[in-house]
C-alpha cells in the first residue's frame, strides 16, 4: 500500500527528515511517536504533498506520488486528519458528510438537493453518522460537538471521502479520556475494512489498543521499530524521551 523510502527533507538550512524509511501494508494501523521536533508532522506533510522531499520516493498503491500535489494524493485515496480540527464548524453533521460523498460523487444530478441521486447521498450521510453514534446529531452545527465528537466526524468524513490511506496526527488531541476509546475503536474499525492508517501520537497505551507496529522518529531519523512491548521496554526510549539528546529536539 504505502512504500516510504530513504526520505530527505529540508528546509533552510534545516535537516528535518533524515533519510526515513517505512512500509505498510493494507490493514496495518502504525504508531508513530517522538518527541517534539523530531520530524512526525513534517513527515506527513510530505505524504499529504504540502511539503515536497529534497530526495527520496513515496509510492502509494504501486505509483510514484512523490511529485503530486496534495489534491492527486487525496483523490488517488490519502486522507488526513490534522491535530487542529478541520471539519466545517458552521456547516451540519450531515453536510460535513455530504460534502466528502458529493466529491466523489459522478453525476451532476447528485447535487440538485430534489435528485433521487442527493436523497440517496443524505441517506448515505445519516449511515456514515450512525456508525459514529452522531444519528441524532446530523442537524447539529459540527462546531457544536464535543472534541471527541468532531475527530469521529473527521475521521468517518474520510472514510466517506474513500479515503484508503488514514494520516491521524495525534487524533486525541482535545479528545476526553472517556472518548478516546471510542476513537480507538473507529480506528479498529478502519482497519477492519482493510484501510491503512498511520497514527502520530504520544500515549503508547492508545496506540497499542489497535497497532501491533510503533516506530520511534528522533531528529528525522527512524531510531526503533517493532510492537509496543518491544519499544517500551528499549532503553533507548528513555534515553530519546529524557535523556542528553531530548534537551536538543
Amino acid at each position: 500500500m504505502l512504500q516510504v523510502s530513504e526520505l530527505y527533507l529540508q528546509i533552510g538550512d534545516a535537516n528535518i527528515l533524515n533519510g526515513v524509511t517505512l512500509n505498510a501494508d493494507s490493514g496495518d494501523a502504525v504508531g508513530i511517536i517522538g518527541p517534539n521536533g523530531s520530524g512526525k508532522t513534517s513527515l506527513f506533510n510530505c505524504l499529504s504533498g504540502f511539503v515536497f522531499p529534497k530526495s527520496g520516493t513515496i509510492r502509494f498503491k504501486d505509483h510514484d506520488i512523490t511529485a503530486l500535489p496534495p489534491f492527486s494524493r487525496a483523490e488517488r485515496g490519502i486522507g488526513r486528519v490534522f491535530q487542529s480540527f478541520g471539519i466545517f464548524r458552521e456547516m451540519t453533521v450531515l453536510e460535513n458528510l455530504m460534502v466528502a460523498l458529493e466529491s466523489r460523487a459522478s453525476i451532476w444530478g447528485t447535487f440538485l438537493p430534489w435528485s433521487k441521486g442527493s436523497r440517496s447521498l443524505r441517506e448515505e450521510a445519516k449511515g456514515y453518522a450512525a456508525q459514529v453514534g452522531l444519528s441524532e446529531k446530523v442537524q447539529h452545527k459540527a462546531g457544536s460537538l464535543s472534541g471527541g465528537q468532531m475527530r469521529l466526524l473527521e475521521i468517518i468524513r474520510a472514510l466517506a471521502f474513500g479515503s484508503e490511506l488514514f494520516l491521524l496526527d495525534e487524533p486525541t488531541a482535545g479528545v476526553s479520556p472517556k472518548m478516546k476509546e471510542e476513537v480507538a475503536n473507529l480506528i479498529s474499525h478502519v482497519q477492519s475494512l482493510g484501510k491503512t492508517t498511520l497514527i502520530i501520537e504520544h500515549d503508547i497505551n492508545f496506540v497499542q489498543s489497535f497497532s501491533k507496529r510503533v516506530i520511534v522518529l528522533d531528529q528525522g531519523k527512524v531510531i526503533l521499530e517493532g510492537t509496543p512491548d518491544e519499544v517500551r521496554s528499549n532503553e533507548r526510549l528513555q534515553e530519546i524521551y529524557f535523556g542528553k539528546r531530548a534537551h536538543n529536539n
